[in-house]
């Protein structure tokens, strides 16, 4: 494989060779932002830049990044470009719940930034950690840098409950998993 195609590889721990792909340049700068955000509470309806809810956090990173996107988790899953999971690059959306309750950042390597509900600070989480609704590109034009090095994490960055916020009046943990039934 002597084409680029916007993919780098790399190993993690285990020794497995990963195929990660690259950002846009707006997706670099979104991540950044995000990543700046870590440690800073969840507030409902919060933009920043003292507290966030979820959609404030991924509404502003992107207009930070010079690309504003809609407000809301479900204007976001409604009118942005859907992108199958296995396409993720760092930058995109990952949409939660079965009304798009929920939205986060994600950052590569199976992980996502976002601000998961009120008495929680923006964090670092895994991707599944809430039932996956889709994801969404802010940036469907934006072209793969032909190199990316992820935003360095602070300690702690994962601490704290991963719960999103469910739309049913409370929080929900990962859906049991059902395939093998």
């Amino acid at each position: 494989d002597t084409e680029d195609n916007g993919k780098n590889r790399g190993s993690r721990g285990s020794g497995n060779t990963v195929r990660t792909p690259t950002p846009s340049a707006e997706g670099r700068r979104a991540v950044r932002y995000a990543v700046r955000q870590l440690g800073k509470p969840y507030e409902w309806g919060a933009e920043g830049p003292r507290a966030y809810d979820c959609s404030g956090l991924t509404s502003r990173a992107w207009a930070g990044a010079g690309t504003p996107i809609p407000r809301t988790s479900q204007e976001q899953w409604k009118r942005l470009e859907r992108i199958p999971l296995d396409e993720l690059r760092p930058g995109d959306l990952v949409v939660y719940f079965p009304k798009a309750t929920h939205v986060a950042l994600y950052l590569g390597d199976g992980m996502v930034v976002q601000a998961p509900r009120p008495g929680a600070k923006v964090k670092v989480s895994p991707i599944a950690a809430n039932p996956i609704l889709g994801a969404v590109r802010p940036d469907p034009g934006g072209k793969p840098l032909r190199r990316y090095e992820p935003p360095e994490l602070p300690e702690g960055a994962a601490d704290g409950s991963d719960e999103g916020y469910g739309g049913d009046g409370g929080y929900a943990a990962p859906a049991p998993d059902t395939s093998a039934r």
